[in-house]
């Protein structure tokens, strides 16, 4: 595996993880790889310094430094504030549901049943629904989603 820097267009830059060097430039060159802060496929690789490996306890030229263990990952705090990126991520996916699919509010629950058993026309659908109506979709093997509704990005 390896790391990359990369910066979109829009000057947003962020690291991602690709298989090899190979795997990145296929990927780049298809747009597969979107800056998560705006989706923006016209990505570059960014300088980044290299990552090299040094034996612990030892400080170039054979100056020893006591070996300090890394710090423990941290955790994610639940009810904390969103990252700007995941964010950004979120908008665009409540954008693409907005625009794809037909709001029912809260018959959610009455208009998936309908679609389920062939009353009305397939069609993607959101809406409102409570735990006990989410839970009672998928008891009766309706696919159901729920998804973090943020803020939209334009206000």
């Amino acid at each position: 595996m390896i790391r990359f820097a990369l910066r979109c267009a829009n000057a947003h830059e962020f690291e991602s993880w690709f298989k090899d060097g190979a795997a990145y430039d296929r990927m780049a060159a298809a747009r597969l790889v979107e800056c998560p802060a705006c989706g923006d496929a016209h990505v570059q690789k960014a300088l980044m310094a290299p990552a090299i490996a040094k034996a612990p306890g030892v400080k170039g030229r054979g100056e020893a430094v006591p070996a300090t263990p890394a710090p423990p990952p941290q955790a994610p705090v639940a009810g904390g504030p969103i990252p700007a990126q995941v964010l950004a991520l979120l908008q665009r996916m409540r954008a693409e549901v907005e625009k794809n699919c037909d709001y029912v509010g809260p018959k959610f629950a009455d208009e998936a049943r309908r679609i389920a058993r062939g009353e009305v026309d397939e069609r993607g659908i959101y809406g409102e629904a409570s735990e006990a109506e989410t839970e009672a979709l998928r008891d009766e093997g309706i696919e159901v989603a729920q998804l973090p509704w943020v803020p939209r990005s334009d206000g």
